[in-house]
């Protein structure tokens, strides 16, 4: 039977990676499915059975509280910062600082993010922090999860902003970076383990798995880290 996991997208990257690994180790199967949190959290609250989940910290407990979760079978997950990203083939400004930043971004005439997802909260903290959300505020595209990586190609938007894992993952992008610490907004992630699964042993094998010391070079080259 297989296992069904919902993740945030921001572990997509890892999650798909060691759930290859687990199921060659294991011969048990996993389903990933990665949609934003706030797409989590009301497909569960409309009674979507599943058996391992990744959603932030936040929702977890509330999933506990409400007997959806495992009290014995959840725990921090990781970390993910916010990162940019150009076309192929453009102009790759620095960002490395937070003057530097704020030029890059004033100098694009419109910058892409999840309309939804975690990631566009703190990207507009970072505007924030910044002191430009104000100018940045007509520039700004919001996109379903994904669709800002078509616009940046199609030209709509000429930058994006997502987390490092998800910046990772898009192909035949220019990836500039995550931004500077001093206005870096982490998304945190928790995993846990459903009580109404059919394979509760299963499914805290996988949690346990993706927990584990042996997970941790995938969690580094995945653009996340843990928490």
């Amino acid at each position: 039977m297989d296992l069904k996991l919902i993740g945030s997208p921001g572990t997509r990257g890892v999650v798909s990676e060691l759930a290859r690994q687990f199921e060659r180790d294991s011969g048990h199967k996993v389903a990933g499915q990665f949609v934003v949190i706030a797409v989590i959290k009301r497909r569960i609250e409309a009674g979507e059975p599943f058996d391992v989940v990744i959603p932030g910290p936040e929702l977890i407990q509330q999933l506990v509280q409400q007997g959806k979760v495992a009290q014995d079978a959840n725990a921090p997950f990781g970390r993910t910062g916010v990162g940019l990203a150009v076309r192929q083939g453009a102009a790759k400004p620095d960002i490395g600082t937070p003057e530097n930043l704020k030029r890059a971004l004033l100098a694009a005439k419109a910058v892409g993010h999840s309309r939804e997802g975690q990631s566009g909260i703190g990207f507009r903290a970072a505007l924030d922090k910044l002191g430009i959300a104000e100018e940045m505020r007509p520039r700004l595209r919001t996109y379903e999860e994904g669709g800002y990586v078509a616009a940046l190609k199609s030209g709509e938007v000429d930058m994006v902003a997502s987390g490092m894992g998800p910046i990772l993952e898009m192909r035949e992008v220019a990836v500039l970076g995550p931004l500077p610490a001093a206005v870096q907004s982490y998304v945190r992630f928790s995993v846990g383990v459903s009580t109404a699964t059919k394979e509760p042993g299963t499914a805290r094998q996988l949690m346990r798995f993706l927990l584990s010391p042996q997970a941790a070079p995938v969690f580094s080259a995945k653009g996340m880290e843990r928490d």
